[in-house]
């Protein structure tokens, strides 16, 4: 195989390993790796060659005879936490031997009372004793960097911490047992091959045929780009699922628009009055509907002022008009239409979305044919006094995403921004590649092009990184983890 290839993929590779062996021989590690709140429990986790060794210096079983060191890995120990002479506290102790741990390396986990004074002392011994404090997300870095988890599924661990609806913590455990390694890897192993094939055909021209090749290739990256392109449609979903449905509640001042908010919340969040103009800003909530999240923002009313505030907070209601995935206009059912309805209807004219035609328990003037013939969206019938309606709302908003654009089946979603730029990337040189192929150009151009979007692929999973981005993207992981 000729250098094209093998210096693209190989050098990247080489960098990596190199960072490994360096963070292999670093310093033992210790953290909070639970909420530093009163609790029934907290847990420091130590990692590292010493872990065993420091955990002696601050372990004491009830006869004082047992050494953590000489313990079978998997096994816990009662026992207590000390500094010097004073116990600090009782104690269950986890060992877990290289590597069959988490980062591969071998960890102690000591289990705490939780209190926020007593796990902060069993810390501070851990270090004074020879470990060193943790940086964020620095045991999961080591677990990729050790080879126990790809760099899509250190991400995913952050996810699932974060996970706020069902839907956001399955696809967040699919991609943690690998879902999105192994399409990767396949996609990968088809480039690999086919530049393989293609470089050696190059070096060695007598005895291996480029003959019909071109329609093989062709073939080759027609179907990967079906799947980049599979992958990068469902982006958009993943983004819903773990940042939840963009939802703007919308509508002149006084409609009604921060008694949804209430009402959807099961909690009065916003302050309600008969004062047009009340919500000056964004007011910003999650919700659960069935199994996927709803990002609320109840938004300032739209309509003609003079007070600079209040226009300040008319701009970011237009503002968030244009990032929703789902708008609900709310208007009042007992007036007429005015210029400020007409002028919403038309701002929100492409975007998706319902109509909720509010205070249904009044005397009804609108005609709910009329607003949909107006609107182009669905209508319902609300009474935020009474909360009629409600259940129909969330009703539609589940058959909009959960049944329509989401389907719980066995499908992968890419939710990591990082990621979909990689995609973006294997696509643009997938398509050069088609490209060459067409104008008939030499066949080394398509293996330059393969070999990018076998490179921009290996970003996914952490094979072609360069150790700053590694850094960077475990540096807003949280303490401990």
């Amino acid at each position: 195989m000729s250098l094209i290839f093998s210096a693209a993929d190989m050098l990247p590779k080489i960098r990596l390993f190199e960072y490994q062996e360096e963070s292999m021989k670093g310093e033992t590690i210790a953290a909070i790796s639970t909420a530093v709140s009163s609790s029934g429990i907290g847990i420091v986790r130590i990692s590292g060659d010493q872990a065993f060794e420091i955990a002696d210096r601050v372990y004491r079983s009830p006869k004082g005879k047992k050494k953590l060191s000489e313990q079978q890995s998997h096994t816990v120990h009662y026992g207590y936490i000390c500094d010097g002479d004073e116990v600090l506290d009782e104690v269950l102790v986890v060992l877990m031997r290289a590597p069959r741990s988490f980062t591969a390396e071998d960890t102690v986990e000591i289990d705490c009372h939780g209190g926020v004074y007593a796990i902060q002392r069993v810390l501070e011994a851990v270090i004074k004793n020879g470990a060193a404090p943790a940086e964020p997300g620095e045991f999961t870095k080591r677990a990729f960097l050790n080879g126990r988890l790809d760099l899509s599924q250190a991400e995913a661990v952050m996810d699932v911490i974060q996970s706020k609806s069902e839907l956001a913590l399955s696809n967040s455990m699919s991609q943690l047992r690998g879902s999105i390694k192994n399409r990767i890897q396949k996609l990968r192993e088809v480039i690999l091959e086919d530049v393989a094939y293609l470089e050696a055909a190059l070096d060695d021209p007598e005895h291996i045929s480029l003959d019909s090749f071109d329609e093989t290739i062709e073939g080759h990256v027609r179907a990967l780009l079906k799947d980049t392109n599979h992958l990068l449609e469902n982006c958009n979903n993943g983004r819903i699922m773990k940042e939840g449905i963009q939802t703007v509640i919308v509508g002149k001042p006084n409609v009604g628009k921060s008694s949804l908010l209430n009402c959807l919340l099961r909690e009065n969040r916003a302050i309600v009055t008969n004062i047009p103009g009340t919500t000056r800003d964004t007011l910003e909530e999650d919700i659960v509907i069935g199994n996927i999240l709803l990002h609320l923002i109840d938004t300032a009313g739209i309509r003609e002022t003079e007070n600079e505030i209040e226009s300040i907070g008319i701009k970011k209601t237009k503002e968030s008009l244009e990032k929703a995935d789902f708008v609900i206009i709310v208007l009042d059912s007992s007036k007429e239409l005015s210029k400020e309805d007409y002028e919403i209807l038309d701002l929100c004219k492409n975007s998706t979305g319902v109509v909720l035609v509010n205070k249904s328990d009044l005397q009804q003037t609108l005609s709910m044919q009329e607003i949909r013939n107006l609107s182009g969206k669905d209508v319902i019938s609300f009474s935020a006094a009474k909360g009629d309606g409600l259940d129909e709302l969330e009703s539609y908003i589940k058959r909009q995403f959960i049944e329509s654009k989401i389907e719980e089946k066995d499908d992968l979603y890419i939710t990591n921004a990082r990621q979909k730029e990689a995609l973006v990337q294997t696509k643009d040189s997938l398509e050069k590649v088609l490209e060459s192929i067409e104008l008939g150009m030499p066949e080394d151009l398509y293996a330059i092009d393969l070999t990018n979007a076998y490179e921009s692929l290996g970003k996914i999973i952490g094979e072609t990184l360069e150790e700053d981005i590694i850094n960077k993207i475990f540096k807003d992981f949280c303490m401990g983890k």
